[in-house]
């Protein structure tokens, strides 16, 4: 069933009296002008995102210009990411914009007014053991990069190096807006919540793009499409989908059951099972592709014949499929760098559907924009954001920002079939900050013990044999588990 139909909510807005009825990406306020040069740091620079969030942001309107320093700890794949930035800001027009680099963020980060978060801790070395060793329990990952083994692992090696950059940041630039977007987004900003004073927000693009690809599927201008979104990151919910007030959900589920019976009306949309068949048993789409929503979710991925009926090649659920292509994927964005040194790539992009430098103009021009961020589940009055989810844990909402910086709005409450499944992966996030923050291996025991997957595939005794196995074959990243 539709949850569209529901009466409209008045949300509650932080620290202004804009309503919160406008859809993701409106900006509510007029162009303006930046009053003046920023400083903005973005940390990972050989990250694939750098390229375009920095494009992103020298091609915003009525800049004052300013400062992006760009840091990383390879020194390899530092220059030529400063090489290329600084070809698209000599290409811009308007006030300049200075392209720096520093492998020491300590340097770098003073007096920044925006950190930009894309690191990645240990490259490609931990990316095969964090899917093989699950596989072997009978554990199977499409991704495996933000929940079950592989995302608590990555989280494990990868967050106590954010909580040390947010202690220098809190010394070094106590005023900055911290913009995460590295996985595992929930666990990240989840840990951050916990530890840090700065305001912290996860930025994912699964929100514009489902959205958009909704709008598609139903026949409509996506300008025109009225819906509304909230839960987890990769776990939000379209609890609203509608066109000049029409509910478009009773043909978007004709249409899936249509392509979970083999009978499928478009040939050109024959794919996404997972999320159609969750639409039609949950009442609403969620906002991750099928194939990493299987991760979250103990449905799909626990015995062959689910997967071949439910999980297809690629991003629709190819097992193993991140730890088989991430590698060559890397290599090909390093060859693709190259050939944009040389001339034979071009360098140059319209300017994204990311939320960064839309945030960063919103603040800076005082010009309230709205997205879907990452936050923690309370707002300054105190209340949750979702009635029914965890309110210390982190949920995905809509957001505005201008210059009272960030400013999460109500959701309210969620359909409780739609929070249950929330829920159910945000007791491992809450297990999962907690074993960082106490070096704990028991902590990260229990937080694979309650994954929806792995405990659909596993006893307890083999979910602790299986976390021993994966901190012994990495311990040169985690040596502080206990």
């Amino acid at each position: 069933m539709s949850t569209s139909s529901r009466p409209a909510r008045k949300a509650k807005v932080l620290d202004t009296g804009h309503a919160a009825h406008t859809k993701d990406g409106d900006v509510l306020g007029l162009p303006g002008t930046m009053p003046r040069p920023i400083k903005v740091v973005l940390l990972g620079a050989g990250s694939g995102f750098t390229p375009r969030l920095c494009s992103d942001i020298i091609q915003t309107p009525n800049h004052a210009g300013g400062e992006i320093v760009l840091v990383d700890i390879d020194a390899s794949r530092l220059k030529p990411m400063q090489t290329i930035v600084s070809r698209v800001a000599a290409a811009a027009t308007g006030p300049t914009w200075t392209i720096t680099g520093a492998t020491d963020r300590r340097k770098a980060m003073t007096d920044a007014d925006y950190l930009i978060c894309c690191i990645e801790v240990s490259g490609l070395r931990c990316v095969r053991l964090e899917n093989d060793i699950p596989n072997k329990y009978g554990v199977d990952q499409c991704i495996g990069d933000t929940v079950g083994p592989g995302g608590l692992f990555k989280g494990l090696r990868t967050i106590p190096a954010f909580l040390e950059i947010l202690k220098d940041a809190e010394r070094l630039c106590p005023n900055a807006i911290v913009l995460n977007y590295t996985n595992p987004m929930s666990m990240m900003c989840l840990t951050a919540a916990r530890s840090t004073s700065l305001p912290v927000v996860g930025l994912c693009h699964s929100v514009q793009h489902t959205t958009r690809v909704m709008a598609q599927r139903a026949g409509v201008p996506y300008d025109e499409m009225e819906w509304e979104c909230a839960g987890i990151n990769h776990l939000a919910w379209l609890t609203k989908l509608a066109h000049r007030g029409r509910d478009l959900y009773p043909d978007l589920m004709a249409k899936a059951r249509a392509d979970l019976a083999g009978n499928p009306g478009d040939p050109k949309d024959v794919g996404d099972l997972v999320r159609k068949d969750m639409m039609l048993h949950f009442g609403a789409f969620i906002t991750e592709s099928s194939g990493h929503l299987s991760e979250y979710l103990p449905y799909y991925r626990k015995r062959k014949d689910l997967m071949k009926k439910y999980c297809l090649s690629g991003y629709d659920g190819e097992s193993s499929f991140y730890a088989n292509n991430w590698p060559t994927w890397r290599s090909n964005a390093d060859a693709k760098r190259s050939q944009m040194i040389s001339g034979e790539e071009p360098i140059g992009w319209a300017r994204s559907h990311e939320y960064a430098a839309f945030i960063i103009e919103a603040r800076e021009k005082n010009s309230p924009f709205t997205f879907h961020g990452n936050v923690l589940n309370r707002w300054q009055g105190g209340g949750p954001l979702i009635s029914n989810l965890p309110h210390d844990g982190v949920v995905e909402v809509k957001t505005l920002v201008d210059r009272n910086g960030l400013q999460p709005l109500v959701y309210g409450k969620l359909p409780p079939q739609m929070a249950a499944i929330c829920a159910s992966n945000m007791a491992v996030y809450d297990l999962a900050a907690e074993a960082v923050l106490r070096s704990s291996k028991e902590a990260a025991i229990h937080a694979l013990t309650l994954d929806p997957l792995t405990s659909a595939c596993c006893s307890p005794a083999e979910i602790r044999a299986m976390t021993l196995e994966m901190f012994a074959a990495e311990s040169e990243f985690l040596p502080d588990y206990r």
